[in-house]
């Protein structure tokens, strides 16, 4: 069944102006989402979420702001021409006031990485996502340190919400070297992930309130398993 945009209004136009997203904001206390530029003038006089009243911050409401760059991919993907448009009117913004960028590179219009128009490739691609804390450890036991004691393989690591499984199998032989001539798999509460899987999505369906530890520090941290095996040498003629 096609879906009309009109269908899609009410999650991704602005209550402030009532225009679709631009630099989609979310109140982390709330999750409601606006323009950047509409919730930032909006709470200059006030501290509460425009939609559902809640108080942002006692003080300082801004601390509880964080640009959603996921929503606003979707929005940019949904709505005809919207980026284009939005990019033609900040250079003629910038054009009117005689501002310029010193750096091609800089322009609203250039990719980043993953093909986001959200932010200048210039910066960090993850620089404004959520992060999630993450315990590695091998559920093979233990391993000879630089010092020549043995210890458990495990590290703590922190990184973006969107990190992929793939990537978490990519660190891994950076993190402990031996593991570089392995066949890795990446376990959580028993169950192997495929490489496509995200953090987010294993700390929600995978490990938040399923799992039970006596480690104080599990219940802040995502507890990843990995396990190495030999890669077979092929043998055939």
């Amino acid at each position: 069944r096609r879906i009309c945009i009109r269908d899609l209004n009410p999650h991704i136009v602005c209550i402030l102006c009532a225009g679709y997203f631009i630099d989609a904001t979310t109140i982390t206390e709330c999750l409601h989402t606006f323009c950047k530029s509409c919730i930032v003038k909006y709470l200059q006089t006030s501290k509460h979420c425009p939609m559902c009243n809640i108080k942002i911050h006692e003080t300082q409401p801004f601390i509880n702001l964080k640009l959603d760059r996921v929503m606003q991919d979707i929005v940019y993907k949904i709505v005809p021409n919207l980026m284009e448009n939005e990019e033609q009117r900040r250079k003629d913004f910038e054009k009117v006031r005689g501002l310029s960028h010193p750096n091609k590179n800089d322009s609203f219009s250039s990719k980043d990485d993953n093909g986001s128009h959200f932010d200048a490739p210039g910066r960090h691609t993850y620089k404004y996502d959520e992060l999630i804390n993450i315990c590695l450890e091998s559920q093979q036991g233990l391993t000879m340190s630089k010092c020549g004691q043995i210890e458990v393989m495990r590290k703590f690591v922190r990184c973006s919400v969107r990190t992929l499984i793939l990537h978490v199998k990519k660190l891994l032989p950076r993190v402990w070297p031996i593991l570089r001539d392995k066949e890795l798999e990446v376990l959580c509460d028993g169950e192997v992930l495929p490489d496509h899987y995200c953090l987010k999505y294993v700390w929600l369906a995978r490990w938040t309130g399923k799992v039970e530890t006596n480690y104080k520090y599990l219940n802040i941290f995502l507890l990843i398993h990995f396990i190495f095996t030999e890669i077979p040498n092929d043998t055939s003629i």
